[in-house]
């Protein structure tokens, strides 16, 4: 099972149980002030047994449930700044045999300090029950009304790959003036994987009559596009909707630290301000908070962040967004200057208990071969103005993730293999 603040998840009835949705939930009930909690799932297999669980635990200690049924998650964090808190059932984009809960305070991701409180057993008084109530959300609505209609008609084919923005994401194109076709809409028949950062996305590389391709996870907070059969990377993602915000006047970003350096060029050659925060959508938001920054995002992910709309990914509202730009100077800008630049992304199967020390190893060795080397998260070597590699430990899988970009593609490969090496090596060490 992981613990973070970006969720707790595991393969459900192996290391995550219907106990511990009990347990962390009813923990979770002593950051709810509100006394209300809006609670929704994704399309996972479990999903209603772990919802119905969630949904008990909450009640039992005088807790008022919103129940949304199936919804995606940046619905779930629209409506918990309306009703203080939200637990949404989901493991994002891992495989389906998992699942797991990510918890919501005053429409952000819980930090630090309330994890723990969510960990930790909480004796709570229990004065009452709460009630359930069954509603429907206006993010529909609400995300018109900040896109606007769209120029033009575009066409846009979306891939929902069986998840849960299956019914709000092609209703949000289509009320804005695109013209839209669905594929993968019921999971048992999804084409694909629950990823699309890591999928191949045939379906929508196939297509060659719309304008675009719109690939969703899961729980609907990622986004890759496609273009021209040309699967973009998930940083692409970010770049329009940083390209976008820059359009509404907008200048004050925070991009996490596995962000193209691109998007932060192309951000301060059009006189915006950039900071870094480690890798995590709570971290991104965290940093937007502290530093009252108006946008940011996580490349890796395909996450593009809008506070004033949402404190989290929303590749729903981000489709909608980069949809009014299909067709524009702008549009055609960023897909160009972030076209110059290259990113590899691999990752190395390691058992999480020695992540730390096969870390520590790689860090004393690439301090002899780099000049400059970050630690905010992970290791984070700075070859060149144009290019770098960051090794870091997975947050939700047994994994070590590898990124590295450059400007030349070749280089980008080159750095990416030497540096998978050196992380073999170094695991090697530690066994």
């Amino acid at each position: 099972m992981k613990k973070s603040i970006s969720g707790i998840r595991g393969i459900f009835g192996n290391d995550f149980t219907l106990k511990d949705v009990l347990k962390f939930c009813n923990n979770f009930s002593a950051l709810i002030k509100s006394g209300k909690c809006i609670i929704a799932s994704d399309t996972r297999p479990s999903a209603n047994m772990v919802s119905e669980i969630a949904c008990a635990s909450v009640m039992q200690n005088g807790v008022d449930v919103y129940n949304l049924g199936m919804s995606p998650t940046p619905v779930v964090f629209r409506e918990a700044r309306k009703y203080g808190a939200g637990i949404v059932v989901t493991s994002s984009h891992n495989p389906l045999e998992w699942n797991g809960l990510k918890f919501i305070v005053e429409g952000r991701g819980i930090n630090e300090r309330e994890l723990t409180t969510v960990l930790q057993d909480q004796s709570i008084p229990k004065s009452k029950i709460g009630k359930e109530i069954r509603i429907t959300s206006n993010y529909i609505d609400e995300a018109v009304n900040l896109v606007g209609k769209v120029d033009g008609h575009p066409s846009v084919l979306v891939d929902i790959g069986g998840g849960a923005a299956k019914f709000v994401a092609p209703a949000l194109l289509e009320k804005i003036g695109c013209k839209v076709q669905v594929i993968n809409s019921e999971l048992e028949n999804s084409s694909r994987g629950p990823d699309p950062t890591s999928d191949d996305l045939d379906d929508l590389r196939a297509d060659t009559k719309n304008d675009i391709g719109f690939a969703f996870d899961l729980d609907g907070d990622r986004l890759v596009i496609v273009k021209d059969g040309e699967k973009k990377s998930p940083d692409v993602t970010v770049g329009l909707g940083v390209a976008k915000a820059l359009e509404l006047g907008y200048k004050k970003f925070v991009l996490s630290i596995d962000t193209s350096v691109s998007i932060e060029k192309f951000i301060k050659e059009n006189g915006g301000d950039v900071q870094r925060s480690k890798v995590g959508e709570a971290n991104v938001i965290d940093l937007i908070l502290k530093t009252k920054s108006q946008a940011g995002g996580e490349g890796s992910s395909g996450g593009f962040i809008l506070p004033e709309f949402n404190f989290c990914r929303d590749g729903i509202l981000t489709s909608g967004l980069i949809s009014s730009m299909i067709g524009t100077d702008r549009f055609n800008e960023i897909l160009s200057f972030m076209e110059g630049f290259h990113q590899s992304r691999d990752k190395i199967e390691i058992d999480s208990n020695l992540h730390d020390k096969t870390l520590e190893v790689l860090y004393n060795k690439m301090r002899e071969d780099y000049s400059q080397v970050d630690t905010l998260d992970g290791i984070k070597a700075i070859i060149d103005e144009n290019s770098w590699i960051l090794i870091r430990k997975s947050n939700t899988e047994d994994i070590i993730r590898i990124s590295s970009e450059s400007n030349n593609s070749e280089k980008c490969k080159s750095i990416l293999e030497q540096t998978k090496q050196l992380v073999k090596q170094s695991y090697e060490q530690v066994k």
